[in-house]
């Protein structure tokens, strides 16, 4: 008999950010009111699923994000280091879409290797501690669900993983919104299928927060 077990990587719902500024891994960046609806609707959505193991990155964002589903599962959130935010030598700066980083000389020196990234986190390194993220609620959750709740960049940087694509990427490209699902389905040690979802579609319509991290 094959044994499937799922892992789910869920992006925290839209943070209370009212002066636009790259957060990564700043403390104190909490849920908007739209955020806590949305961390509401996958409680909701996963009420049905098997889930035997909730964990979130130690950022406020991320707990805040799992507190309903972990509640609607009696479930308590066990935190994981390795799914924190990537971190980022621009942490703090307004940086919009990042076309405002090219007129500032004292940020060149930071922009010269986007394959690295050299302005922070090596992709090879988030691939590496989310992968190990991954396989501990892979044996926490065996023959059952996990919920992980992360941030964009670790997870899309996950999914290219085990998907063998490289590292390199445009960050528009990205399919990863706000309370979305990337689902790892495992039978036994293989992993079959990377299911995406956007269980909370509609309100991410009214965020304007969907490219935050």
């Amino acid at each position: 008999m094959t044994e499937r077990t799922v892992v789910h990587l869920l992006r925290h719902g839209e943070v209370y950010n009212p002066e636009d500024v790259l957060y990564g891994r700043i403390p104190d960046f909490h849920l908007s009111e739209l955020g806590q609806q949305m961390a509401q609707r996958i409680a909701e959505v996963t009420a049905d699923r098997d889930i035997a193991y909730v964990v979130a990155s130690p950022l406020e964002r991320a707990q805040e994000t799992a507190e309903p589903s972990a509640e609607r599962h009696s479930l308590p959130i066990t935190t994981d280091d390795d799914l924190i935010e990537a971190g980022n030598v621009f942490e703090g700066q307004k940086v919009g879409d990042g076309k405002k980083l090219l007129t500032r000389p004292k940020a060149w020196r930071h922009l010269w290797n986007p394959t690295q990234p050299s302005w922070g986190e090596p992709y090879e390194e988030i691939a590496a501690r989310m992968s190990k993220a991954i396989d501990r609620a892979r044996g926490q959750a065996q023959g059952r669900e996990a919920l992980l709740v992360s941030h964009q960049l670790p997870i899309w940087v996950a999914r290219l993983d085990k998907e063998n694509r490289r590292f390199l990427h445009n960050p528009s490209n990205r399919q990863c919104s706000l309370a979305s699902l990337t689902s790892l389905i495992y039978d036994d040690d293989q992993l079959s299928a990377i299911v995406y979802t956007e269980p909370a579609a509609d309100l991410v319509e009214q965020s304007t927060k969907g490219v935050g991290a």
